[in-house]
C-alpha cells in the first residue's frame, strides 16, 4: 500500500501537492511525472478524484517512494451535476494543504485553481469540455455548461502560472475562457525502456476509452471488414456511472490491458491507428511511437504539432481516408517500417527526463515568485478565490 508518511530531504527538491483522476490517462502522467522527479528530490502528495484507485492503481502508486496516494471518489468538474462534490472535494484539498504544507500546488483539473492556496498553483491543462465540445461536435457549449466555463474561467484566472501538453491545447483554453497567466508548454514523456518493440505482426492497434467520443474509434467499424488485416482495441468501454458499455463491431475488443500488457500488444502491432477528433497530447500514441509502430493518426492541430512528418494523417471523419492509409502501409512493408522508425526516433524527443527539466524549471519559478501578482480584485474573503466555492475558517 502506498506510504502514509512523507520523508523529506532539506538540501533540494519540493513538496508537492498533485490533484489527478484515476479515469484516464492523467493517472499514467502523474505516475511518470512522479517518478522522473525523484532524482530531483521531489515529494508527491497526490490526491485522486473521479473513482477509487483500483487495486492495480494502488499497487503502481506504492512503487513510488516520493509518493503519498490520498484517494477519494468525488465527482469531477466534467461530469454530469458536479458541484456538490466538487466544493466538497474543494474543502478535502485545503485540509491536505494544511497538512502537508507543500511548496507548490500543481491541479490537473481547473476549477480549484480558485482556492485560496497558501502555496502558489499551477494548472495543467490536458483537457477541457467546452474544446471537447468545440472539436467534436462542432458545437458551441450550451447553457448546462455555463457553470462550468464559468468556474474553470475563475480558476485558470486565479491561477499562478498554466500550462499545458501542447501549444495547441493552450491556444484551446484561450478561445474559450479568456486570459490567464500561461507559460511554455510542457509536452509529455514516457520512458523509451518501457515500450520495445518487438517482431511486428500483421496486425492493427488502437488504444483509447472505447466511450470517449473524441478518440473516434467507432469509425473503424465500418472499415474493419474492408482491411486485410484485423483490427484489435485495448481500452475500457464502459463510461463512468451507470451508462451501458459501448460496442464496435467487426474488431477484437481486447477490454482495459494492464500496462506490460498493453506493452507486448504495442510492441507487436504493426500499424497504430489513433482517429481522434480531438487529442490535447495522446499517451497512447506516444506509447506506439515508441514501440515502433507506424502511426495513422487524424489531422487535428495537436497531433501535427506533436508527431509533424513522422505520421501519416487522415481526417477523422471520413471513414474511406482512414481506410486507404491503413490499407496503403498494409502491402508497403518498407515504407511501414520506415514509419515507424521514424515515430520512434520521434517519440524518443518526449522523454520523462525532459518533462521533468520543463516542469522543474515551471516549479522554479513558482517557488521563487517569478509570475506575475495576482490582482486584489479576485480574491474574496475567507479561503477560497471562487465565491461560488464554499467559505470556511483557516484551519490554522
Amino acid at each position: 500500500m502506498p506510504t502514509t508518511e512523507l520523508k523529506f530531504a532539506p538540501k533540494r527538491g519540493y513538496r508537492i501537492l498533485m490533484t489527478a483522476d484515476t479515469v484516464g490517462g492523467i493517472w499514467d502522467y502523474a505516475l511518470e511525472l512522479s517518478r522522473s522527479l525523484i532524482p530531483y528530490n521531489c515529494q508527491f502528495v497526490l490526491a485522486t478524484m473521479g473513482m477509487e484507485p483500483s487495486r492495480a492503481q494502488r499497487l503502481a502508486a506504492a512503487e513510488l517512494h516520493n509518493l503519498t496516494l490520498c484517494p477519494s471518489s468525488f465527482r469531477l468538474e466534467w461530469m454530469e451535476d458536479p458541484w456538490t462534490d466538487v466544493d466538497a472535494a474543494a474543502d478535502w484539498l485545503l485540509d491536505l494543504e494544511a497538512k502537508w504544507l507543500p511548496d507548490i500546488v500543481h491541479l490537473n483539473g481547473f476549477v480549484h485553481g480558485a482556492l485560496s492556496w497558501r502555496a502558489p498553483a499551477l494548472i495543467v491543462g490536458h483537457s477541457c469540455a467546452a474544446s471537447w465540445i468545440d472539436a467534436v461536435r462542432g458545437e458551441t457549449p450550451g447553457p448546462e455548461w455555463d457553470d462550468y466555463r464559468r468556474r474553470v474561467a475563475l480558476g485558470l484566472g486565479a491561477a499562478a502560472q498554466v500550462t499545458a501538453p501542447s501549444a495547441a491545447m493552450l491556444c484551446s483554453l484561450k478561445k474559450h475562457y479568456g486570459r490567464f497567466s500561461a507559460a511554455l508548454p510542457v509536452y509529455n514523456g514516457r520512458s523509451a525502456e518501457d515500450f520495445l518493440p518487438r517482431h511486428k505482426e500483421p496486425l492493427i492497434l488502437a488504444a483509447a476509452r472505447l466511450w470517449d467520443e473524441a478518440k473516434n474509434l467507432k469509425i473503424l467499424e465500418s472499415i474493419a471488414a474492408r482491411l486485410d488485416w484485423p483490427i484489435y482495441i485495448a481500452g475500457e468501454n464502459r463510461p463512468p456511472g451507470p451508462s451501458s458499455a459501448v460496442a464496435i463491431g467487426g474488431v477484437t475488443l481486447l477490454g482495459r490491458l494492464k500496462p506490460s500488457a498493453l506493452a507486448d500488444w504495442l510492441g507487436r502491432a504493426a500499424i497504430f491507428v489513433h482517429p481522434a477528433r480531438y487529442e490535447p497530447f495522446g499517451l497512447a500514441v506516444l506509447e506506439a511511437a515508441l514501440a515502433g509502430c507506424a502511426l495513422v493518426l487524424g489531422d487535428i492541430p495537436s497531433l501535427r504539432e506533436i508527431w509533424r512528418g513522422a505520421a501519416l494523417y487522415v481526417s477523422p471523419t471520413d471513414p474511406a481516408a482512414i481506410q486507404q492509409a491503413l490499407q496503403s502501409l498494409i502491402v508497403a512493408p518498407e515504407r511501414r517500417r520506415s514509419l515507424g522508425q521514424a515515430a520512434r526516433q520521434r517519440a524518443r524527443r518526449f522523454s520523462p527526463a525532459r518533462m521533468a527539466r520543463g516542469y522543474m524549471k515551471l516549479y522554479n519559478k513558482l517557488a521563487s515568485g517569478r509570475y506575475p501578482a495576482r490582482k486584489k480584485s479576485q480574491f474574496t474573503s475567507g479561503r477560497v478565490v471562487n465565491s461560488d466555492l464554499p467559505q470556511r475558517k483557516s484551519a490554522s
